[in-house]
């Protein structure tokens, strides 16, 4: 009895272990070189997550509104057509600054043949990213979810 339930129990936290994402990655914007190359300067303040799924995303802090202004065009040129904006708020990025306003931009899977689309998660603060200064794409889906509560808490 003693063994069946020591194997039941294996194969229950096997099942469990592909429910768990498992990311790695730490400073430096590695996206590919066919982004905007209005976008190099920030390679220096980005850091580059490499996911389970095969997938890097990429997390870039802003320090200026007009840093974060002059960048906005060339980071909606990357979020390929179709892919969603969510907007965000406190803690979401994972640079060494994690109250940073900024961006993630992240693939994510879309459709039947989980194609990866190019998203962008919007870390807003209302000073450095401040939606009333900057356009949002009319043909985006918007993910609002500033006022989520966190369920870390």
């Amino acid at each position: 009895m003693k063994r069946v339930m020591a194997l039941l129990a294996v194969a229950i936290s096997l099942t469990a272990v592909p429910a768990f994402a498992i990311s790695f990655g730490g400073p430096g914007g590695e996206w590919p070189d066919t982004w905007p190359k209005e976008l190099e300067p920030l390679r220096k303040q980005a850091w580059t997550w490499e996911h389970d799924f095969n997938g890097k995303s990429f997390d870039i802090p802003f320090t200026s509104r007009e840093e974060f202004e002059a960048a906005w065009p060339h980071l909606l040129a990357v979020k390929d057509k179709g892919a969603n904006i969510t907007l965000l708020r406190g803690k979401h990025l994972r640079v060494d600054n994690e109250d940073a306003p900024g961006v993630c931009m992240y693939p994510y899977p879309y459709g039947k043949g989980h194609k990866m689309l190019m998203t962008i998660r919007l870390v807003v603060d209302g000073d450095i990213v401040d939606l009333n200064r900057i356009e949002l794409p009319p043909d985006t889906p918007i993910i609002d979810e500033r006022f989520k509560q966190d369920p870390r808490k």
